[in-house]
């Protein structure tokens, strides 16, 4: 995929070195198709060819951040073939990007500005250095209502954050968390009004890049500070894709996705 194919995001540049990602499909409250996770390598690997781009932001359009994966096979019929064969349908878990985001050189801020459900929360938990929320927005861990688990190395990285006693609470019982809770459990760095949200993110993102921030030393902080989790990660993406490759067979993910159409509780029968 090329830069000028993209589609599901807007993707700009600017002479001050800050690069801005903002998810951009309005109609399934910026849900991400694995076409979405290809747009998003895409542009990491353009920054990363860049010297002038110096920091990411990552956003949504509108009032929602993103309601995590959307895996409809009937969108991949529409998909140009030179774009499908860099898709990787088994990688459900999204390994490839998450790495691409963990081996990233420059830093990532998140802007989190209206509800992160799923994969919608756990990809900027992978890939930004930094993450702000707005007030009024939440986390959606709604894994477990699914019949499914967590993607983007979140068995590894959030015990890592929060330890394993709170990570279970939040996936075991698929939990939604207010953006104070989130800051109370270390997930996120700071909350702001809505309004006030973007523009203290860039704010933050020009103290990164010279003049005021010295870009190389941070570069290698982040190196540093990942280089050892590398393997880690890894070995959890790949056991998160055979979860979740076994999981999308079962009686009770199929329940789930009927129970969500029916508008009730999913009877579960643990198969």
């Amino acid at each position: 995929m090329n830069v000028e194919d993209i589609q599901d995001v807007i993707y700009e540049k600017e002479d001050n070195g800050i690069c801005t990602v903002a998810l951009n499909v309005p109609e399934r409250k910026n849900a991400m198709s694995f076409v979405t996770f290809l747009e998003l390598v895409t542009i990491l690997d353009d920054m990363e060819a860049d010297k002038n781009a110096r920091v990411l932001i990552i956003t949504g359009k509108g009032d929602s951040f993103s309601s995590g994966g959307y895996f409809n096979m009937n969108l991949l019929t529409k998909v140009p073939h030179e774009i499908m064969k860099d898709i990787d349908l088994q990688d459900i878990a999204q390994k490839k990007l998450c790495m691409r985001f963990w081996n990233f050189s420059k830093p990532v801020i998140a802007a989190i500005n209206g509800l992160a459900v799923g994969a919608g929360f756990t990809m900027p938990l992978a890939g930004a250095d930094l993450i702000y929320m707005a007030e009024d927005a939440y986390i959606g861990f709604y894994f477990a209502r699914r019949a499914v688990m967590a993607e983007f190395a979140a068995h590894f990285i959030l015990p890592l954050y929060i330890g394993f006693q709170k990570t279970k609470d939040l996936l075991y019982f698929g939990k939604k968390i207010t953006a104070q809770e989130a800051l109370d459990l270390g997930l996120i760095n700071k909350i702001l009004p809505k309004d006030e949200l973007i523009p203290f993110v860039r704010e933050q993102a020009l103290k990164l890049v010279p003049p005021s921030g010295p870009s190389l030393s941070i570069k290698l902080m982040k190196k540093t500070m990942h280089n050892y989790f590398k393997e880690i990660l890894s070995n959890t993406l790949d056991l998160e894709n055979e979860g979740l490759r076994n999981l999308l067979k079962t009686h009770d993910f199929r329940e789930s996705l009927k129970a969500l159409g029916q508008k009730r509780d999913p009877t579960f029968k643990g198969k």
